[in-house]
């Protein structure tokens, strides 16, 4: 394998023609895309979403057992 020098690199790319820099963009477009990472919690800095503080905020809310009729009655009052 042939030294992989940044500043060689770009010496090499600038010395090739425009269709052959183009070439050489579009192949490191599909480079990047193959080797994605999958986005994980270190790289979004987000935690799960069931781990979010308000998830479950009103599980022990009796109103709350059956929300759907909760929501209604409320649509109902306004």
């Amino acid at each position: 394998m042939r030294n992989m020098e940044p500043e060689k690199l770009i010496n090499e790319f600038k010395a090739l023609p425009i269709h052959a820099q183009k070439q050489v963009f579009d192949f490191i477009v599909f480079l990047r895309e193959r080797y994605k990472r999958p986005v994980t919690e270190n790289q979004s800095g987000r935690k799960p979403l069931a781990e979010e503080p308000f998830v479950g905020l009103w599980k022990d809310r009796k109103e709350m057992s059956d929300s759907i009729s909760w929501v209604r009655t409320l649509r109902n009052r306004e």
